[in-house]
């Protein structure tokens, strides 16, 4: 259970970023996000009452639901709307790096002190491949620096929700705080859709619902619980690996199902990116194994 699991979440987050682009048909990205949520909200309320579970009305809780549906409306809001204007394997990539994003945020806000030079190092190597990735386009044009600086956003914004809800620090679930905090999101982001005067699409592909569902159902509802699942029953280190798979496999699924250009030097960025990403997860691991192969090199030599 835990290895299909495991499976699942890395098979969602890999899909999440195509399935936004495709979802956000003709321009009408608010209602795609709206669409998406709500649906989400309505699958975990359900849940709830079938299972007789009753949220926290404590004031941290209700810190946490609040800081929770902010973050997924600034964070969902800006990766929709970049989603546009670029491949859905630079979103992959780009949201990827929010482990380095939330450590940074982290020193800042809880005063942790991780961020030695070996990360500094990652975070460099990181930034390298993704100016590789972003070099293989041919004409970077506004619309693109645009896309790319709304995704980097989103990761912001999303690291720096989890981050203010680790600080507070509220004996609540995950599900708890997910279901909390669409509560919040979902009125904001139907009054949003509301004053922007966007007219639904009627004419809309199958396809297009075909995503908002699969989004609302699979990758909001099923994909969170199969994450805290996973993140109660194995340790940080297996389920902070999936950071690493996913840009890979929503490259090459962007590649052949919707026709993104996949280069040499676009891969080359990629690992330089997921290298930077492993030195900066990974650093204590990193160093305790070039330490021990260090002393076996000496060993060998005497």
């Amino acid at each position: 259970m835990v290895r299909a699991a495991y499976l699942g979440v890395i098979l969602i987050w890999s899909t999440t970023p195509l399935a936004i682009q495709l979802s956000s048909f003709d321009g009408n990205y608010l209602f795609a996000i709206s669409m998406r949520m709500l649906i989400g909200l309505s699958v975990l309320y359900v849940i709830y009452v079938i299972m007789q579970l009753k949220l926290s009305s404590t004031r941290s809780a209700l810190q946490v639901y609040v800081i929770s549906g902010l973050g997924i409306n600034a964070s969902m809001t800006s990766v929709y709307w970049g989603a546009q204007f670029i491949p859905s394997g630079w979103v992959a990539v780009i949201f990827g790096l929010s482990p380095i994003t939330t450590g940074l945020l982290s020193a800042l806000f809880l005063n942790e002190k991780n961020i030695s030079s070996f990360r500094i190092v990652g975070i460099a190597i990181g930034l390298m491949g993704l100016v590789m990735i972003f070099s293989t386009t041919k004409e970077l044009d506004t619309y693109v620096l645009w896309g790319v600086l709304a995704v980097f956003v989103s990761t912001c914004s999303h690291s720096l929700s989890a981050v203010l809800i680790k600080r507070i620090n509220a004996p609540i679930t995950g599900a708890a705080a997910s279901l909390g905090g669409l509560t919040v999101a979902v009125p904001i982001l139907l009054l949003s859709l509301l004053v922007s005067g966007d007219v639904v699409p009627i004419e809309t592909p199958t396809y297009v619902w075909s995503s908002i569902l699969y989004l609302g159902i699979i990758g909001t509802a099923v994909g969170f619980t199969l994450y805290y699942y996973i993140l109660k029953n194995l340790d940080a280190l297996r389920v902070s690996m999936i950071t690493l798979i996913t840009p890979v496999i929503a490259l090459l699924l962007g590649n052949v199902l919707n026709n993104e250009p996949l280069t040499a030097s676009t891969l080359m960025g990629v690992v330089l990116v997921v290298s930077g990403l492993a030195m900066f997860q990974f650093e204590k691991n990193i160093l305790h194994w070039l330490k021990q192969t260090s002393k076996i090199r000496l060993h060998f030599h005497k």
